[in-house]
């Protein structure tokens, strides 16, 4: 596969990158800009230039909301291109009016692909591919494509990725203190000390600080998305917070989990046996909980192990609660290949719900999917997830702590590092899905014959 890419990042920059209250947003979806781009400053083609203005299918103008979001997604491919391994063309327009040759350039630099290539076009205006001399991006293009597809490479699985890969060199950096003459030290120093005083008004910050801003815990109550706090201000923090893209991404993660949950569950059902289900780091398991009065057609049984008591405990209540009797709470440790292999009743599902993010070492991880993969019944399925991209890594390992209160620094794994552990360990990957923000997966995947 080949990926060309001919520019990045527009020359435009939004005041407002915070994550917006509702009203905002909504505001934002109805408010339109018009393009300033015109015909000619995309081509010296004259006639190409003249189709380009007449054309009645190119929008002048663009939705706020959809600007900001081209404006994410630039700012994170840019930050991230160490994720990207395919051979890549990136071509650099030497008289672009549309986009940033430095950021290009940075791009390429960051780049993983064994295979890539950058090629300068001197003149050359924004729409490379509609220039009078288009027959040199053309023919390279042609060339490189011919070159790529001719020559077989061997695709180094990810497995290792935690000793040597750019996120651990991301890694190494957040565990690192920042220099006190830093302007980014006193930024966080500010955060933290605002969310430990006053930001201790709101509710979801005072459980954070009390249990860890990674605990069952806390992600039953941001789960819950309800505003509590002391006074109206500490309400309003609270909202602000539970607002924030990280806790949205980790909703609708719930979500993409009760949809993909369902479909295992429907894979299943036809057999008409009871279906045995285990979570390995549940927390009080709401997501869980709710998917099984989804379907109470189906006989089921449930456990949901995890090392925090309190987050067992809040979810015996919760399932009291909601009169649920078929699931069953036990502290255990998702690491112990042994304790896995031996679970009993063997689950039909197994699920690995916003665990191994919080972990670098892929050996941990694979000790886990191995001691899953040798318990779960033949034609089972797996359902993990995975964090590969969040906008607020630094700020979450410079300023929150997690469940051992200690700084909650997180290595994050591409999307294709966890799939091949996953694939490692005997499963064959089915389905993904991911959030509008790009932050959280749910992946699908089935134990395969034999292992």
């Amino acid at each position: 596969m080949v990926l060309a890419v001919p520019a990045f990042r527009v020359k435009l920059y939004i005041p407002f990158a915070i994550p917006a209250p509702r009203l905002l947003q909504w505001v934002r979806g109805k408010c339109f800009v018009k393009s300033y781009v015109k015909a000619r400053l995309l081509t010296h083609d004259e006639e190409q230039a003249r189709r380009y203005a007449e054309d009645p299918l190119i929008e002048r103008g663009i939705a706020v909301n959809i600007l900001l979001g081209l404006r994410d997604a630039s700012t994170r491919i840019v930050a991230d291109a160490g994720a990207i391994r395919t051979p890549t063309l990136v071509f650099v327009a030497g008289s672009d009016w549309v986009v940033e040759q430095g950021v290009q350039r940075q791009f390429f630099g960051r780049l993983s692909s064994a295979v890539k290539e950058i090629c300068p076009l001197p003149g050359f205006y924004h729409d490379v591919f509609h220039e009078t001399d288009r027959h040199i991006p053309f023919s390279k293009t042609r060339e490189f494509l011919e070159k790529a597809f001719e020559t077989r490479r061997h695709r180094e699985p990810l497995v290792a990725a935690h000793r040597s890969s750019y996120t651990r060199t991301e890694y190494e950096e957040l565990s690192k203190p920042l220099s006190i003459l830093s302007p980014r030290h006193w930024n966080f120093v500010v955060q933290k000390l605002v969310m430990q005083t006053i930001g201790r008004l709101s509710e979801g910050v005072r459980i954070g600080w009390q249990t860890g801003f990674d605990s069952g815990e806390s992600l039953n109550y941001v789960y819950q998305n309800q505003a509590h706090g002391l006074t109206p201000l500490g309400r309003l923090f609270d909202r602000l917070y539970l607002d924030s893209i990280g806790w949205r991404g980790i909703r609708q993660r719930k979500v993409h989990l009760e949809h993909t949950l369902h479909v295992a569950i429907q894979k299943l059902a036809q057999s008409g046996k009871a279906i045995h289900i285990v979570d390995i780091a549940s927390g009080p398991g709401r997501y869980l909980l709710d998917t099984i009065r989804a379907h109470a057609d189906i006989h089921f049984t449930a456990l949901l192990r995890d090392r925090s008591a309190n987050g067992l405990a809040v979810g015996r209540q919760l399932a009291e609660q909601l009169g649920i009797c078929i699931v069953r709470y036990e502290e255990g440790d998702a690491f112990d290949q042994h304790s896995l292999a031996t679970l009993s009743p063997r689950p039909h599902i197994a699920i690995v719900s916003g665990l191994y993010k919080l972990f670098s070492d892929n050996n941990l991880i694979m000790k886990s999917l191995k001691g899953l993969s040798s318990v779960i019944e033949p034609g089972g399925y797996l359902i993990y997830t995975n964090q590969p991209w969040h906008p607020q890594v630094e700020m979450i390992a410079r300023v929150l702590v997690n469940r051992d209160k200690q700084p909650w620094v997180m290595r994050r794994r591409t999307q294709e590092e966890m799939d091949d552990l996953v694939r490692a360990a005997g499963f064959e990957k089915l389905s993904m899905e991911i959030d509008d923000f790009g932050i959280f997966t749910v992946s699908l995947a089935r134990k395969c014959s034999g292992t």
